[in-house]
């Protein structure tokens, strides 16, 4: 069984940046793909970003490409999602996502295990 932790979520002011980090235990989360998804009030959950477990390949919603990047530290078993020139409408609540396959899963409910979300709010 994995636990998936997330921290690094806090109020920021439009055009901050914040850090947020994804610790897993339970086990080795090297070699599997690894997703940042985030859901705002009154909206569904949406993808965000993914690293795959294979070649590192990353992976990123149109929304936020350029601003946010995702990386990995298999080491310490740990993904981040670093967010720069961050906008109100990046507010939610961010979750990580782990899929034991080494492949970036397509569909949200492809992941095996997810961490209990850290919220982001950014500030007009």
């Amino acid at each position: 069984q994995v636990q998936l932790v997330e921290s690094g979520g806090g109020l920021v002011h439009a055009g901050g940046s914040l850090r947020l980090s994804c610790v897993a235990s339970g086990r080795s989360l090297s070699g599997y793909a690894m997703g940042w998804f985030r859901q705002a009030p009154g909206k569904e959950r949406e993808f965000v970003a993914a690293i795959s477990g294979i070649g590192g390949g990353s992976y990123y919603a149109d929304s936020v490409k350029g601003r946010f990047t995702i990386s990995r530290d298999n080491p310490k078993n740990t993904v981040y999602l670093q967010m720069n020139s961050l906008k109100p409408e990046d507010t939610a609540i961010y979750y990580c996502a782990a899929s034991r396959t080494g492949v970036v899963p397509g569909t949200p409910k492809e992941y095996d295990y997810w961490g209990q979300g850290t919220q982001v709010t950014v500030s007009s």
